[in-house]
């Protein structure tokens, strides 16, 4: 993505667009859109509204206040509303048609007294600044009346509603002035809270056009001032933007624009902010109005970019494939950065102390929107698998910096990895004296070594490598008291009743061990290569007879008994993460932790009523009913748990097992695609989605209704990034089969097409500075595997086969060759070392 943008020498500033905006790929609904959310998003600003161009009360860390118009750290507006001849756009003058674009969102009006409009909205990357484009067509020449209304709410983005001190301490209140052809709001002050910082909050609104009129007062909500819509009933109905915490104000201007018939003219409004008061908040107002359609062009040539690296042809899954497009611009879309962060543990909400530090500034992939756009370990751990399949390097290296530094000020150099801040620096969990997150520590290195491996990057891998040893050291320095291995601490399940060692943690730990390893190898560091491969080899021999719980429910064991280290099942979702993280070892294909045997039989039981359902796998799946754990739904097993089930499809659940299937070869319509599905549908079926092209937190499940059939303020995240990992990381890493090592200079593209499909195909896979092409094929008994090298690294090229199947004969580019075959999870593999250098290679294998 691009930096910060400056205006061109040739910038026109009060010119109007006689001209169809540029447009890309895009996606439509026409129904039930005041009840959808939408989301645009720049890497400085974005904007949480619905589908119909309104902005009612949303979210629910500040209840009611996580919608509107931001730049990390602050929210700037309520809502920005539009006014035609006297009936306001998504009020009389009703949406017809939400459009989502690659980079921008589209709203389509029913005409108004012989006038259609369009709103467009985008914010510009680089810019703290949102426009709205405001396309106007009349059937005759004519001079409307154009009203602009916008009310402010100008607050940080921490402290939340319940936290200490909340926010109706924190936010203070708002002033509006018109100035300059534009509203300018601001809050200034102290809030009276120990350790608050001064401010100078400001957002300024307009455009080019001269207005005839304005007004400032405190209400101007568009249609959402309308009495019957907002009734004065001391609490805000749902419709309305107001809140318990709310001190904005507004202003209203108004012009008017004279039209020609059938010529479309696009009317250039925006809002900008920043924390250091109007003058520079001015400033990103005038470069974003400076030439808004050539920055609109810029976005969407961006993301045309975007669309163009891991571009690949699915003919026998078009849902999949339209999936992996969509899911690259949710990932595009969901870069943030901010700047000027004090960061301050703030102890799950309980405290609000002095800083212990300062970061100049931050970039991340937020994980989701309008609740969570901040920055997690866990989902960027996740996320990362999916930035590098589809070739975004720079700003999951970012994230990772980001979170290496803030740990290392906040835990004073200790290894420990946090596990949440928001954009001003508040770390709401993860300092040394919690309790957790476990896993998002022993994460970290393997997303590096991930990193490292797709790039060839050895700074980057410099740059990170003593955090990533101190990591690991950690986890055995304070979290492994009984000295068994397994380290204890919370993981991913944020559930009471389990044991102190989590089956995640387990996982995760034995797989950021493996990492460790291999990037201690790289530098030559023998005495950290020593210690953390001992270590793993440890934790692998004995992890089946540790966690699996054997009986007939075939699972994996969620936490050990604080007794006796028994394992004890509680059917949460994390019993797929033995199948889901692979281990790399020397000399040999990659493998999941858990055994081929225990891997598919639990894999199978997953698949099963008690543990999945139409959209998906179960939080935490059912069992006999206990009297503690109440559970709903169809037992699939003997073993009673007093653990609660938990029917709520988390996109990420489903992702992981849909990775997990594939380590084990399990590519199947019933199978892999089951999962993959599952996902796209949620963000691709009409008949599922919220907001077109969008991946949620949450799929419609038994336990946990469809976003759109919930209130507004206590809704899962309409856009959430992990979920593009159960579809791009499948495509690329499994049925493609694209394994780099570049910090070796070497790739390995060991491709599988999915059972009941004929071929797959991938282009422009980035690699490093390089790319691959590849191309796979299964007609009968003949599999094929064609790789085109746009880089110089050494190719080990290969096809997976049924187990047990006899080799007839196996040819590169025409000429019969030496193979070695393993036997892994995936299935048989058949592998070539080809010879170094760029251009095709095609491995041909024949079964007798």
């Amino acid at each position: 993505m691009s930096g910060v943008l400056s205006a061109p020498a040739n910038a026109q500033p009060d010119r109007e667009t006689h001209a169809d905006l540029p447009r890309s790929a895009e996606l439509s609904e026409t129904t039930r859109l005041a009840d959808r959310r939408a989301v645009s998003v720049g890497s400085r600003f974005y904007s949480v509204g619905t589908a119909d161009g309104l902005y009612p009360a949303a979210g629910w860390h500040i209840r009611g206040e996580m919608g509107g118009m931001w730049t990390q750290s602050i929210k700037l507006l309520d809502g920005m509303w539009f006014g035609l001849n006297g009936a306001w756009l998504g009020g009389q003058a009703k949406a017809e048609k939400f459009t989502s674009g690659w980079g921008y969102t589209r709203i389509d009006y029913a005409a108004t007294a012989g006038v259609s409009a369009s709103r467009t909205n985008f914010a510009p990357d680089g810019l703290r600044a949102g426009l709205v484009g405001l396309t106007l067509t009349s059937e005759r020449d004519s001079k409307v009346k154009l009203a602009l209304d916008a009310h402010s709410e100008l607050m940080n983005s921490y402290p939340w509603g319940w936290t200490q001190p909340d926010q109706l301490k924190f936010n203070l209140p708002d002033e509006g002035s018109y100035s300059g052809k534009t509203l300018v709001f601001r809050e200034k002050g102290t809030p009276d809270v120990p350790h608050a910082d001064a401010h100078d909050y400001a957002a300024v609104v307009g455009s080019r056009l001269t207005p005839e009129t304005h007004q400032l007062g405190p209400d101007h909500r568009g249609p959402q001032s309308d009495p019957v819509i907002c009734p004065a009933t001391g609490e805000a109905p749902k419709r309305c933007d107001d809140s318990e915490a709310g001190k904005g104000t507004g202003g209203r201007m108004n012009y008017s624009v004279d039209l020609k018939a059938g010529t479309p003219t696009t009317l250039w409004f925006a809002v900008a902010g920043s924390e250091q008061g109007p003058k520079d908040a001015r400033t990103q107002f005038d470069r974003a109005l400076a030439d808004p359609e050539q920055l609109l062009e810029q976005k969407i040539a961006e993301r045309r970019a975007v669309a163009a690296r891991t571009s690949v042809e699915l003919p026998g899954d078009n849902l999949l494939q339209r999936s992996v497009e969509w899911s690259k611009q949710n990932l595009a879309d969901s870069v943030q950065e901010s700047h000027g962060l004090r960061l301050r543990l703030v102890d799950e909400g309980r405290q609000y102390p002095a800083p212990t530090g300062e970061l100049a500034s931050a970039r991340w992939l937020g994980a989701g929107w309008p609740d969570y756009p901040w920055l997690f370990g866990t989902d960027g751990e996740y996320t990362a698998f999916a930035s590098v399949a589809m070739g975004q390097f720079d700003d999951i290296m970012a994230h990772l910096r980001s979170l290496k530094d803030v740990s290392e000020l906040v835990n004073e150099g200790s290894g420990k990895v946090i596990h949440e801040m928001t954009p001003d620096g508040s770390v709401y969990y993860g300092a040394n004296d919690d309790p957790g997150n476990t896993d998002e520590t022993a994460k970290f290195p393997s997303a590096v070594a991930l990193l490292w491996r797709w790039t060839g990057d050895d700074a980057f891998r410099d740059e990170m490598y003593d955090f990533a040893v101190r990591n690991m050291r950690f986890i055995y320095r304070t979290l492994d008291k009984d000295g068994d291995g397994w380290p204890e601490g919370t993981g991913n399940v944020e559930r009471s009743g389990m044991g102190a060692e989590k089956l995640d943690n387990a996982v995760y730990t034995a797989r950021g061990l493996r990492d460790l390893a291999d990037m201690a190898h790289s530098k030559h560091d023998s005495t950290t290569a020593s210690w953390a491969t001992k270590r793993a080899e440890k934790l692998e021999q004995r992890f089946e007879r540790t966690w699996w719980a054997g009986g007939d429910t075939d699972q994996y064991g969620d936490s050990l008994q604080d007794t006796d280290n028994s394992p004890m099942l509680q059917r949460h979702w994390i019993g797929v993460t033995p199948m889901d993280a692979e281990l790399v070892r020397p000399g040999r294909p990659t493998v999941p932790l858990a055994s081929s045997e225990h891997g598919r039989l639990a894999l199978a039981k997953r698949q099963e009523s008690c543990y999945s359902g139409e959209f998906g796998l179960y939080h935490t799946g059912t069992g006999p009913t206990s009297a503690e754990g109440g559970n709903k739904g169809p037992s699939c097993d003997s073993t009673v748990s007093a653990v609660q089930s938990e029917r709520a499809i988390y996109s990420l659940n489903t992702a992981i097992m849909a990775v997990a299937e594939g380590n084990y070869g399990r590519l199947g319509h019933h199978e892999q695609q089951r999962y993959t599905t599952a996902n796209a549908r949620i963000q691709l079926d009409p008949s599922v989605w919220e907001m077109p092209g969008a991946m949620p937190e949450i799929a419609p499940s038994p336990d946990a209704p469809a976003n759109i059939e919930r209130p507004l303020t206590e809704r899962s995240m309409a856009l959430q990034a992990w979920g593009a990992y159960g579809v791009l990381w499948p495509v690329v890493h499994q049925q493609l089969g694209v394994s780099p090592d570049l910090g070796r200079n070497r790739v390995s593209v060991v491709s599988q097409v999915p059972t009941g499909q004929e071929r797959i195909a991938g282009s422009n896979i980035r690699l490093g500075k390089g790319s691959v092409d590849v191309r796979a094929r299964h007609v009968s008994k003949t599999f094929t595997t064609e790789v085109t090298r746009h880089l110089e690294a050494d190719l080990s090229i290969g096809h997976v086969v049924p187990p047990g199947s006899e080799i007839d004969s196996v040819t590169l580019d025409g000429h019969p060759v030496q193979y070695r075959t393993f036997t892994t999870a995936r299935g048989q593999q058949v592998i070539v070392s080809a010879p170094s250098g760029e251009g095709r290679t095609t491995l041909v294998v024949t079964l007798k």
